[in-house]
């Protein structure tokens, strides 16, 4: 495992990687027994990479993520997240949106359950997923960092 940190506008982010592709973005203060003991990869291409294009995205020239990506997770959290990965930058979509693409209208808790464990925030658009009513549910890095993500995007 390699990791490689990087200070953003929400805080120090630590990217964490297997080598060949992307595995896990930590917020500021969360931590993970994968980054024990991970070796440095400020030269590792994936995370490099994936640095240049999370700073692109902070400073708003960058709107989608072009990275090799190893999140882990079971079949159905994978699935969530492949839905994640379609949601535009800038927009906006519900639990329950997300459950009936999948097939199952009252799977919303299951979606959201499968959603808090992102393990690549920002990279597969965690933060894109609100309330029915309007508002901001749990996020890993907290509420006031998905608030300012979304008026990042133009989404609030």
């Amino acid at each position: 495992m390699y990791q490689l940190t990087m200070t953003s506008p929400i805080g120090r982010l630590t990217l964490l990687s297997d080598g060949d592709r992307l595995t896990r973005i930590l917020f500021p203060g969360e931590e993970s027994t994968e980054a024990d003991g991970a070796a440095a990869g400020n030269d590792l291409p994936v995370l490099t990479a994936a640095r240049d294009q999370l700073a692109e995205y902070f400073d708003g020239t960058r709107r989608t993520f072009d990275l090799p990506l190893e999140p882990g997770g079971t079949e159905f959290q994978r699935s969530v997240w492949r839905l994640l990965l379609g949601i535009p930058f800038g927009k906006t979509t519900t639990y329950g949106k997300l459950a009936g693409k999948l097939g199952n209208p009252k799977a919303n808790r299951a979606v959201g359950a499968a959603n808090g464990r992102n393990p690549l925030p920002i990279v597969v658009p965690c933060h894109r997923v609100i309330g029915s009513n309007g508002k901001l549910t749990g996020f890993a890095g907290g509420l006031p960092v998905k608030q300012w993500l979304l008026e990042h995007e133009g989404a609030r």
